[in-house]
This record gives structure tokens, C-alpha cells and sequence, in this order.
């Protein structure tokens, strides 16, 4: 199956070390709870690359109803793999596709999101103060945001009935996580931090053009 590019265990463990060690850099899970979160994260990831480039489980399952709709198709090369595309007949280079532009997009904001949010957290954090700048002015864990939008970029690019089982897993965890990082927060800061919290989404953020300074005003006097 190596020449239909799957059985690349090599490229496997290679990949899933990358966004691995990615997540790791930028979470540093100290607690029993970031490090579900973390692992939950992981074994999406090694799910993902497993079947994409080591052993296509998810269309081995599906082979009886994909190749009745596609007679004459091979299912089992990494083209056919991108299933959104072979279901929705595309017949040029998945790679090319809009859903894998798409898919593209999504990763590149989230890496955005969860690097540039890290920089405003680690200076706080340092400084014992609240992060409310930068991305932390639109909303109260941009990192979250980050890690959902690289996940929707894989399941947009290489979908399997593993990770979609886990992505809304993945979700629940992470806000979960986020209500009881708020809790410690309030503990911490107070009223300065219910007070950011009320002008400031949780994870979708405000179109208005008056929130930052909207947030900016409420921090001055609380």
C-alpha cells in the first residue's frame, strides 16, 4: 500500500511529533486537567496522521458503500483519502481543492491565534498582571479559539470517523476548561477580572469598533 501513500509510518510519527510538540510549547500543562486536555489533543493528532498516511482505517470501514457510489475508483490512494473531495466528485488535485484551501486558512489563523496570544499571556504572567491586550482585548481565551480552528482545518482537509467522534470532545474539554480558568481568575483578581469578563466575549468576539477602548474604560475603574 506504500505506493497508494499510505504505510508511511515514517511521515506518521513525523507529522504527529510536529503538532505535538506545537501544542506542548504553548499549553506547558501543569495540572491533571491540562494534561487530558493535552493528551485529548494528541490522540486526535495521531488518529489523524495514522489515517492519513499510515492505514486508512476509515475508508476501509466505509469501502462497501464508497465503492458502490464510485464504481472503478481506487478507493485506497491518498487522493481518494480526501474523502470530502471524492464525495463531492471533485476530479483535480484535492490539494487544490477550495475545501483544502479552506482547510489551509483555518490552520494558518490558528497557529496566529495560539502564537500570538501566548506572547500577551507569558509577558502577564510575568509581570503577575491580567492579559487584556493584544488579542486579549476581543476575547477571554483566544488559545482555545486557536486550537478549535486547527482542528476544524483537519477535518476539513482529511476527515475520519475517530476524529469526528473526538472533535466535539475536544470542544466540551476546552470549555470546560475555560469556565474553570475563569474561576481561578476571579479568585485571583477580582472584581478587575469580572469586570473584563463583562465586556469581553469568551470565545466569539464583538464586531464593534468601541470594544477595545470599551475594555480599556472598564478596566480604568474597576
Amino acid at each position: 500500500m506504500n505506493e497508494q501513500g499510505y504505510n508511511l509510518w515514517p511521515l506518521v510519527i513525523l507529522n504527529s511529533a510536529v503538532f505535538i510538540i506545537f501544542a506542548f510549547s504553548f499549553t506547558k500543562p501543569k495540572t491533571a486537567r491540562d494534561w487530558r486536555s493535552f493528551g485529548a489533543f494528541s490522540a486526535f493528532i495521531v488518529a489523524l496522521f495514522t489515517e492519513m498516511y499510515g492505514f486508512p482505517l476509515t475508508i476501509y470501514l466505509l469501502s462497501g458503500w464508497l465503492s458502490s457510489k464510485f464504481p472503478g475508483l481506487n478507493l485506497y490512494t491518498h487522493n481518494a483519502g480526501h474523502l470530502p473531495e471524492t464525495l463531492l466528485g471533485w476530479r483535480g488535485d484535492p490539494h487544490f481543492s477550495p475545501l483544502h484551501i479552506a482547510s489551509y486558512i483555518f490552520l494558518a489563523f490558528g497557529f496566529i491565534l495560539i502564537s500570538s496570544a501566548w506572547e500577551k499571556l507569558y509577558n502577564a504572567q510575568k509581570k503577575h498582571t491580567l492579559a487584556t491586550s493584544g488579542l486579549y482585548a476581543k476575547i477571554r481565551h483566544p488559545q482555545y479559539d486557536g486550537f478549535v480552528l486547527m482542528l476544524l482545518g483537519f477535518l476539513l482537509q482529511w476527515p475520519t470517523i475517530l476524529t469526528l467522534l473526538m472533535f466535539p470532545i475536544l470542544v466540551t474539554m476546552y470549555t470546560r476548561l475555560a469556565i474553570i480558568e475563569e474561576k481561578e481568575m476571579v479568585k485571583e483578581f477580582g472584581e478587575k477580572y469580572c469586570a473584563y469578563a463583562k465586556v469581553t466575549p469568551r470565545f466569539i468576539p464583538k464586531l464593534s469598533f468601541f470594544h477595545k477602548s470599551q475594555t480599556r474604560e472598564v478596566l480604568k475603574h474597576a
